[in-house]
């Protein structure tokens, strides 16, 4: 393997030490850094733990198994590889980071851009019962749940790109089957493939943007992982209000398909493969020694090379943890119960700024402005606070641990009831439509200041970290695709205002008493566990 050229200028000593796999301590492969006679190897060891890992060095933003990743990166010299995506120039790897953003972008945008013309198509497809109204914006959640379980498997053994660029174009296929769809049943019907296929950048962006990042830029990574999925559905009713009330319904779907189009053009030239495994096994089948290939990468083609495997392990592993863990379940839950809540609130936005504050179609989807501008200072103020809550923790206690997340993740919680709280009472009192917006705001602001320790938990609590953030997908996609299919009924038995009463008082209950008891019985509760690390 060839060697970086900064490496080739080295001393012997400093490029062998700088050669050395970087390997987790829990598993069976050594690493030992190569040291003259007098250099003591505690000062080495510490030297290691101080310096910042550069490049290629470190684990995954997003380690699909923590134990397999070290065992692959010690087959050869892979940290310092300039094949190695996270060795790629800095232009390069933002370059590809956007484009995968742009996909992990369109999609979501078309799960909730037809929310403000609901009552549009309510009437279109003469359609009388609120539920299945609702069920024609939720629907898209249920295979937009399941898929990734199909999809993250399928990426880890044809890469992830072909996957992002085949499901873009089926997306943008089932976007115009549902601008054109003649019954209410056949927009459902797209809705649901829409769904399944728009769901392979929520499988694989966050893998690729884990491909490009390493451990030290964990938290960066995971901001822009999650703003995209959180701020799509955002944008989308606000551009979809306009374009229902100016053009008609079926443009909001035409639009989608547009983007989805803008987003072929650009990612299918210019995108990379950025799946480890799949680079390494793909340069070394072009060697034509498959023996050697055995020799050589040993683990890699025992976890990848068998396509039933990778399936059955992908499709397993989230159920287990969700199953076996109650850190993993409890926290999957608080995410769960807030996405549910997210999407009740699209469904039910045009009843009350179109029915009660009587706002047009259009600009009742400014409505939406409010999440908005929460996810936005959430994302820039959450990746601030929590990098420096933990390196601050890590400092005092010498190193850091999964539990010096959970400070930002109390401070987050506060915020989630207070803005249902707010919003509730304000439209339930009539108040200035100001106030419930300002009160999405509050609640958007939370639900982004708590997604992200809570994922930075997961990620750092278990060995099979893509796994876990696997399992609270699935969960919360559910609950997003179940929530406005009673919501309906539920205000009106207990009114707007004890509505939102009733689920700010869950996220009281789910969301502050567990993250305080984890602070203090956490790392007890995972050193019981054989599925944390």
């Amino acid at each position: 393997m060839p060697a970086n050229n900064q490496d080739s200028e080295l001393p012997t000593e400093q490029r062998q030490a700088s050669r050395t796999p970087t390997v987790s301590s829990d598993t069976h492969v050594s690493a030992q850094v190569t040291a003259g006679p007098d250099v003591d190897p505690v000062d080495v060891e510490k030297a290691k733990d101080a310096s910042n890992l550069r490049g290629g060095e470190g684990l995954s933003a997003f380690p699909e198994d923590k134990k397999e990743e070290a065992l692959e990166n010690a087959e050869d010299d892979w940290a310092h590889d300039p094949i190695n995506p996270r060795n790629w120039s800095t232009r390069k790897k933002w370059t590809m980071a956007c484009i995968v953003s742009l996909y992990t972008f369109v999609t979501p945008l078309g799960s909730s851009m037809m929310a403000p013309a609901l009552p549009d198509i309510a009437e279109h497809y003469h359609i009388t019962s609120k539920t299945e109204v609702a069920a024609t914006l939720s629907v898209f959640l249920a295979t937009f749940a399941i898929g990734p379980l199909f999809l993250a498997p399928i990426s880890e053994i044809y890469g992830r790109t072909w996957v992002l660029h085949i499901n873009n174009l089926l997306f943008l296929a089932f976007m115009f089957g549902c601008a054109y769809a003649p019954t209410a049943a056949d927009l459902i019907g797209f809705r649901i493939l829409a769904g399944f296929a728009g769901s392979a950048p929520i499988a694989c962006g966050g893998g690729s943007i884990s491909d490009l990042f390493s451990e030290k830029e964990r938290a960066s990574a995971m901001a822009i992982y999650t703003l995209g999925p959180l701020l799509g559905p955002v944008i989308g009713p606000v551009a979809g209000g306009f374009i229902a009330q100016t053009i008609g319904f079926k443009y909001i779907f035409i639009v989608v398909a547009g983007l989805c189009a803008v987003a072929a053009v650009v990612g299918i030239p210019f995108l990379r493969e950025t799946y480890h495994p799949v680079i390494r096994l793909r340069r070394a089948k072009k060697s034509g020694d498959p023996e050697a290939l055995a020799r050589l990468h040993p683990h890699l083609v025992q976890e990848h090379g068998n396509r039933m495997h990778r399936l059955w392990i992908d499709l397993t592993r989230p159920f287990i943890l969700l199953t076996r863990s109650i850190i993993c379940f409890l926290l999957s839950a608080y995410m769960a119960l807030m996405y549910g809540i997210y999407y009740l609130m699209f469904a039910i936005f045009p009843d009350v700024f179109t029915g009660i504050y009587g706002f047009s179609v259009g600009v009742g989807g400014l409505a939406y402005i409010g999440l908005g501008v929460g996810f936005f200072l959430a994302t820039l103020f959450g990746a601030w606070v929590s990098d420096g809550i933990y390196a601050r923790l890590a400092r005092k206690h010498g190193k850091g641990k999964p539990e010096f997340r959970i400070p930002s993740l109390i401070f987050g919680s506060f915020f989630v009831p207070i803005g249902v709280f707010w919003y509730g009472w304000s439209v339930q009192a009539r108040i200035h439509w100001i106030m419930p917006i300002i009160g999405t705001g509050i609640f958007g602001f939370g639900m982004m200041t708590t997604f992200l320790p809570i994922q930075l938990y997961l990620v750092d609590t278990f060995t099979f970290a893509a796994s876990a953030l696997a399992a609270a997908s699935v969960f919360r996609s559910m609950l997003g695709f179940a929530f406005p299919l009673f919501g309906s009924q539920m205000f009106d038995a207990l009114g707007i205002g004890g509505g939102n009463s009733l689920l700010a008082g869950l996220a009281i209950a789910l969301g502050i008493p567990f993250p305080v008891w984890l602070w203090f019985y956490g790392e007890k509760m995972r050193a019981s566990s054989s599925l944390a690390r």
